[in-house]
C-alpha cells in the first residue's frame, strides 16, 4: 500500500492550545460537530457530518491536502488527495476545543 505524497505540506507541527470554534461557522453564524485543522495554513474547520463540511470545503478552495482532527482523543490525520488516514507522530500538542453547537 503506497503512502501519502503530501507528507512534505506539513507545515503545522504544533497543534494550538485552544480554539473558538470552526472559523467559517462563527463567521456565518452557523454551528458546528467535530473540529479538523489544516496542516498546511492552520485553519479550523468543520468535518462532513457538520452542515458546511467547512474542512472539506478548505481543502477545495485551498488544495491544501492534509488535516488532523481536533477531537479530544482523536490523533487521526486525513489526506484528501490519497483519500489516506494516518498518524502524524511529528504533529503535537492537544486543543481545547468548545463543546459542539449541535450535541445535546
Amino acid at each position: 500500500m503506497a503512502g501519502c505524497a503530501h507528507l512534505d505540506q506539513v507545515l503545522v507541527t504544533e497543534l494550538p492550545e485552544s480554539v473558538p470554534g470552526c472559523e467559517d461557522c462563527l463567521a456565518e453564524g452557523t454551528e458546528w460537530l467535530h473540529l479538523r485543522i489544516c496542516l498546511r495554513c492552520g485553519h479550523v474547520g468543520c468535518c462532513d457530518n457538520s452542515p458546511a463540511r467547512h474542512a472539506t470545503r478548505h481543502f477545495e478552495s485551498t488544495g491544501h491536502p492534509l488535516i488532523r482532527s481536533l477531537e479530544r482523543g482523536e490523533e487521526w490525520s486525513w489526506c484528501f488527495v490519497d483519500e489516506l488516514g494516518m498518524m502524524l507522530p511529528e504533529v503535537t500538542g492537544s486543543t481545547r476545543i468548545p463543546p459542539s453547537p449541535l450535541m445535546p
